[in-house]
């Protein structure tokens, strides 16, 4: 039946010895009339509304107890159930089960967390005082003149752990059952990449490891530069030391580039991570998957020509967005 509130049963009693049809009251409160009517015969049997005792298992835990619980683990949402058990004292000792019943009570679930950048004080401050000085950007006047651009790499094979098989008990060691990885994921490709509202770069194949010299050499003058023509034009890209070394910062004065000034730990407030995201989405996608590096690449540089733009173009009107985000959360993590 329907619940009624301890108050709400008390009004429909008094409606009830006032003379009023159990049908009005149960319109009133949207319940069935059969409530109503229950409600009433409860009365007259007993001489209350509260509910009769019911037959189960006691409470194993007192309100103090759950209190406690709640409280302890908002303070610290990384603790176990099995830790808050250890910490109660009592003659009774309660199963981690219990505590989770308790904390399912209060809204509170266990769920994988957010991995985001370490966040220093003064990166914070900073974030914040990024988000501020770009809040009065628009899209039509600013963002859009903007290229964002980033490295990433990609694993040729990635476990996180989430994946599931269909079997049988006693069949975990069965060789079709066996998700067989090669060791750090088989190696990767790293690719470098630029975004704008009206277009994108190639995607650059970027072997080894990268340094100053070669960013300059072999992504900025070939790549970049063609892009970065426009008068108007804005180049981004992150803090990592071959963009801010004095090799590469030279060169982009050299050449006239504006650059647009960047927080530290913010790859939440480039939309290119975004599409990084996606790019890796569909490659796993693919009905053969590639079966090595030279795969691996021709396939990313594929999925990366057929991104729509208009995709890109989303990405990148999200910008007013983010920088209200990173003001609101005064410079800690955003949803980005």
């Amino acid at each position: 039946m329907a619940r009624l509130s301890r108050e709400d049963r008390q009004i429909a009693l008094g409606r009830l010895q006032a003379g009023q049809s159990q049908s009005a009251i149960a319109r009133h409160f949207h319940v069935s009339q059969s409530t109503i009517s229950r409600l009433w015969v409860r009365f007259q049997a007993t001489g209350s509304v509260a509910d009769l005792p019911r037959a189960g298992r006691p409470r194993a835990t007192t309100a103090a107890h759950d209190r406690f619980i709640r409280l302890r683990h908002l303070r610290n949402r990384f603790l176990s159930a099995s830790s808050s058990v250890k910490a109660l004292l009592g003659p009774h000792r309660l199963s981690d089960q219990t505590v989770r019943n308790r904390l399912h009570e209060a809204g509170l679930r266990a769920r994988r967390p957010h991995r985001g950048a370490v966040l220093t004080r003064r990166y914070r401050q900073n974030r914040v005082q990024w988000g501020n000085q770009h809040l009065r950007w628009t899209v039509r006047n600013h963002w859009r003149h903007v290229w964002f651009s980033d490295e990433s790499y990609f694993l040729l094979q990635r476990h996180d752990g989430r994946r599931r098989i269909y079997r049988r008990v006693n069949e975990r060691y069965v060789p079709n059952c066996v998700d067989e990885a090669p060791v750090h994921g088989g190696g990767g490709v790293m690719v470098w990449g630029a975004i704008n509202t009206a277009g994108r770069s190639t995607l650059v194949h970027v072997q080894g490891r990268i340094t100053a010299q070669r960013y300059v050499e072999e992504i900025l003058r070939p790549h970049a530069l063609p892009l970065l023509a426009d008068q108007d034009a804005i180049f981004q890209q992150d803090n990592a030391r071959p963009h801010t070394a004095r090799l590469t910062t030279q060169f982009l004065t050299d050449h006239h580039v504006q650059v647009l000034p960047w927080p530290s730990m913010s790859p939440d407030m480039n939309p290119i991570e975004h599409l990084w995201d996606e790019l890796d989405r569909r490659v796993r996608r693919r009905e053969e998957a590639p079966a090595n590096h030279r795969d691996l690449l021709q396939a990313l540089q594929e999925e990366w020509d057929t991104i729509p733009q208009q995709d890109i173009r989303h990405l990148i009107q999200s910008m007013p967005r983010r920088c209200r985000a990173v003001v609101a959360a005064q410079g800690s993590h955003t949803p980005y």
